[in-house]
């Protein structure tokens, strides 16, 4: 329902390869961790942002999205969904293209606002899934 094939493909394929991973640790058990990897593995420049700043799979940490002294593309959101609508809002100031809320991350109203600011978002899925099946 948040996010239509032709989304998915735009945010994957056309919208800009650099994408902030919130909530990125190196904690190898996290989800974020392994979608990180196949974020990589399919040429995303990934930058991780978590409060402790780490540098995750070869690529330095940032505490938060204000902090990226460069721009990104796509802000994928890997935080509890109470969490989710304010990393929009800072995906929105940021000037990102789009934001990916992952499996399970649901804030309708974080959703019409970040759409209302011109952003692609999709809400509720995986990119480590999506990208497989583009093709």
């Amino acid at each position: 329902m948040y996010g239509d094939p032709a989304t998915i493909r735009k945010i994957l394929t056309e919208l800009g390869d650099t994408w902030a991973v919130v909530g990125l640790s190196s904690n190898q058990g996290r989800a974020a961790y392994r979608v990180a990897q196949v974020l990589q593995r399919h040429g995303k420049r990934i930058v991780p942002v978590h409060p402790k700043a780490e540098t995750v799979h070869g690529e330095q940490g940032y505490a938060s999205l204000a902090d990226i002294p460069f721009d990104v593309d796509v802000v994928d959101v890997f935080v509890n969904s109470d969490l989710a609508g304010a990393v929009a809002d800072e995906a929105v100031a940021k000037g990102a293209k789009a934001v990916w809320f992952q499996l399970d991350v649901i804030d309708e109203p974080a959703y019409d606002r970040t759409r209302a600011a011109g952003l692609e978002m999709v809400m509720d899925k995986c990119p480590a899934i999506e990208i497989p099946r583009l093709g």
